[in-house]
């Protein structure tokens, strides 16, 4: 497995959380990295939404017109299969 560069940087946090934390045994530098970590994947994941929007407008608007392509083979729970 390759591992991460790291890189030192400063962050500017309440004293008395840091202190609580330190007390605690707690990591602050992998606290920190696996939040950012979420935090960036959370934009990623809100940007490719928003990036994508038009053609999941454009793709609900098609299966409205033209129901979905398996409609008539797919199961369901309360069913066998559906027919249209």
């Amino acid at each position: 497995m390759v591992a991460a560069s790291k890189r030192k940087t400063s962050l500017i946090l309440d004293a008395a959380i840091l202190d609580a934390a330190r007390d605690l045994g707690i990591n602050i530098s992998a606290v920190a990295d696996a939040a950012l970590q979420r935090a960036v994947a959370d934009a990623r994941r809100r940007k490719w939404l928003d990036e994508n929007a038009e053609a999941f407008v454009a793709q609900a608007a098609w299966h409205a017109r033209n129901d979905h392509p398996l409609s008539d083979i797919s199961a369901s729970p309360d069913s066998a299969t559906r027919s249209g």
